[in-house]
């Protein structure tokens, strides 16, 4: 018979009492409160010692054997934290994750204390006559240990022709014996999935004049065009903008906007690896680009210029999920995710951007969800369920609380993949 795999908060207690792990400690006479590290694995100061408690877990869990199994600080961490999440006798009192010196969380047992927990229960079932609640958690514990084990695949270097790749999921097959559990997976990590279509819809101003929009999804990217006939051996979908003549009526203005599109050549290329999304001019055409609201105000200066025969970074969505977690805390602004191109001109630093003859606005619908559900108060408080507009996805109904787990749990996975890889 194999070892049975202990319980979280009894194993939890055992080692907050022998107090041998570094920052894991009563915070209170009463024991009721406790501190766990939390410092982010990129941090400078990052000692082995600071993730001791992940790793304890793993080994005690099994999912991690010494000298056999690779470390894997991102997926100890996600395990240990998830199975935290699962008990509802605990709750996160203070999140000072973020605190520059000292990062860690305090929880605390909103019941009676450490209570029951004080012995862990590890002797196994095999007559059936357990608890109805031990049995629940064993299976939540195993279920949560089965839970995204594999860390998220690194985009690798950049280049526009990715194949798509196929996600891994855990096997579920067999139903739930126990109804209105929450969902185990965060349907959140669906975005930062390769081969994942994200949809993004293109409007195109010229002079300011609305004359084109089309929404699209394809894994390959998208590329900006001037004319139907070009190159379609490059990747990247091609969307063509229109003819001036369809909606201009001053014939200058209808040259110079020619003129533009046909220097656009192989077109003005954008596709998403990762967390990130990438642009490319394939044209002679000067290309300057901006992240910035939907509707661009007067005066918002260029975040550079697309580069020409190499891939730029335009668009991370890690510090959109930070700023997105403080404005649902009602404490910054919401977070920019509409990425603004000026094709064929400088940037209209100190001019109203509609004087320029092409603007392009490219707006990610999956991030413009992502900030409605925040400005209401979570998904639930929506009149209808809301749909991250990529594929493989379901409508989520979330409330706030979930919503901001979740956005937390998202962002701790994108912190081990490095900020500003290129």
């Amino acid at each position: 018979m194999g070892t049975p795999k202990p319980r979280i908060l009894p194993w939890l207690v055992s080692q907050l009492d022998l107090g041998q792990l570094e920052g894991v400690a009563w915070v209170n006479e009463s024991r009721t409160r406790f501190r766990i590290p939390w410092k982010h694995g990129l941090r400078q100061d990052a000692q082995e010692e600071d993730f001791r408690i992940f790793q304890a877990w793993a080994e005690a869990t099994g999912a991690y054997v010494p000298g056999r199994d690779k470390p894997d600080l991102p997926t100890w961490k996600r395990n240990f934290r998830s199975a935290l999440n699962r008990k509802d006798g605990l709750c996160l009192a203070e999140d000072r994750s973020k605190d520059p010196h000292d990062p860690h969380k305090i929880y605390e047992f909103v019941n009676s204390g450490v209570g029951d927990f004080s012995q862990p229960d590890s002797s196994p079932d095999t007559n059936g006559g357990g608890s109805t609640s031990d049995t629940q958690e064993n299976i939540l514990d195993e279920l949560l240990g089965n839970m995204v084990l594999a860390p998220l695949p690194d985009p690798g270097p950049p280049s526009l022709a990715v194949a798509p790749q196929h996600l891994q999921s855990p096997s579920l097959d067999s139903p739930t014996p126990f109804p209105n559990l929450e969902p185990s997976e965060n349907p959140l990590k669906r975005l930062l999935v390769p081969g994942e279509e994200w949809e993004f819809e293109v409007t195109a101003f010229y002079r300011g004049r609305q004359v084109f929009q089309q929404t699209i999804s394809c894994p390959e990217g998208l590329r900006l065009v001037g004319s139907e006939v070009g190159d379609r051996t490059l990747p990247g979908w091609p969307i063509t903008l229109p003819d001036p003549g369809m909606s201009l009526t001053d014939r200058g203005v209808m040259s110079y906007v020619r003129h533009v599109l046909s220097s656009l050549g192989g077109g003005l290329a954008l596709r998403r690896a990762g967390q990130r999304l990438w642009a490319q001019r394939l044209g002679h055409c000067h290309t300057y680009w901006a992240v910035s609201e939907e509707l661009l105000n007067s005066g918002h200066g260029p975040d550079g210029e697309v580069p020409k025969d190499k891939e730029g970074g335009v668009f991370d969505l890690g510090p959109f999920i930070v700023d997105l977690i403080t404005f649902t805390e009602g404490s910054g602004r919401s977070p920019r995710y509409a990425l603004w191109f000026c094709v064929g001109e400088s940037w209209p630093q100190d001019q109203p951007w509609t004087k320029r003859l092409v603007m392009v606005k490219v707006v990610p619908t999956c991030l413009r969800a992502l900030v409605e559900i925040a400005r209401v108060g979570g998904a639930s408080s929506l009149e209808n369920t809301v749909d991250l507009h990529i594929s493989n996805s379901h409508p989520l109904s979330l409330t706030s609380d979930q919503y901001k787990a979740y956005l937390q749990d998202l962002v701790e996975d994108m912190d081990f993949q490095g900020p500003g890889e290129t």
